[in-house]
């Protein structure tokens, strides 16, 4: 990929009710399912889904019915598929092992995780190669950093390690730091947040970027945890700096497919189960988009006269695409 200047964006999620809101989803059947897929080459799917609870593509490390035909048809019909996610604890590599542990061919190339991105937008952005990064996150944000030519601190590495309150005893980071990452790290500490702090406060020019804002996540299947914007908002306090988000629903993962793969947003379909972040990602883009109700959102929810973010197209499950066009 030619390299140049790529920004992400920030969109606030209220900010776009006039365009969520601009029509009624439609319920997925026959006539529209077959019209779907004649007018998208490109089908982008979430794949959040974890042990916890049910996403697009898997539950743990079980698919979805319907999974493994419904891509097999896409892929005979001449459709690019991609997989996105913001769950930045895992490297594109991870991912890949996991399709292909049930099953699934899927390329590395075609994977899009918040992790990835972080350390696309550095490398478009021509970030210099001897400046270092900081991070608060999981292993799959450092391991793409290094895969990108970067040399990253923090991470799981400084898990263990305790911030000292001490009469004259100064905090020491490095000064060659030039970006903080911040994802989701269940191993947050004191010490991470003064390191990270630190850095963006005194070290010239570097940038704090965040691998996506969401609130929580289902870590677990009987409630919700604390997301990675629980972590960017402790940064945001301390620094009083807002990030730059590269994940969902930030366009700037569009923005890279656009350059990767050549197609028109109008000519693609996000499809997956969160209306904050997979819909709305989609939406902000000008793609199609197909929420499916296996996973986060409800119908009650989809229904509920608060909710501003309307898809263009709801179902179950994604193996709907395939029985509704009759392929």
């Amino acid at each position: 990929m030619e390299q140049g200047s790529m920004e992400a964006t920030n969109p606030n999620p209220s900010s776009m009710s006039g365009v969520a809101a601009a029509s009624a989803a439609e319920l997925l059947c026959c006539a529209n399912a077959r019209a779907l897929l004649d007018s998208v080459d490109a089908f982008l799917f979430d794949c959040d889904g974890n042990e916890a609870i049910a996403g697009v593509i898997w539950k743990g490390d079980k698919l979805i019915d319907g999974v493994p035909q419904t891509l097999d048809m896409l892929r005979s019909k001449g459709k690019k598929l991609v997989f996105v996610t913001n769950n930045s604890t895992k490297s594109r590599i991870q991912y890949a092992n996991k399709f292909q542990s049930l099953g699934l061919s899927v390329n590395q190339d075609e994977i899009f995780s918040s992790s990835f991105a972080a350390a696309m937008y550095l490398k478009v952005n021509q970030f210099p190669p001897h400046k270092k990064v900081y991070v608060i996150g999981g292993e799959g944000i450092g391991q793409e950093l290094q895969l990108a030519g970067f040399t990253a601190l923090g991470g799981p590495e400084d898990a263990e390690k305790r911030a000292q309150w001490k009469s004259n005893c100064l905090f020491e980071h490095d000064k060659d730091v030039g970006a903080v990452v911040v994802g989701l790290d269940p191993d947050i500490n004191y010490y991470k947040l003064q390191y990270a702090t630190l850095c963006i406060r005194e070290n010239p020019g570097c940038l704090f970027i965040a691998t996506n804002r969401d609130s929580v996540g289902h870590m677990t299947d009987l409630q919700e945890w604390p997301g990675a914007g629980c972590m960017v908002a402790a940064v945001c306090g301390s620094t009083e700096q807002e990030p730059i988000v590269v994940g969902k629903p930030s366009t700037f993962m569009m923005d890279f497919l656009l350059q990767k793969f050549n197609v028109t947003t109008s000519r693609m379909c996000m499809v997956g189960d969160r209306l904050d972040t997979d819909i709305l990602f989609g939406q902000n883009a000008g793609c199609k988009t197909l929420l499916v109700l296996s996973g986060v959102t409800t119908q009650s929810t989809l229904d509920d006269p608060s909710n501003s973010i309307k898809p263009d197209y709801y179902t179950d499950k994604v193996s709907d695409i395939l029985s509704l066009s009759g392929e």
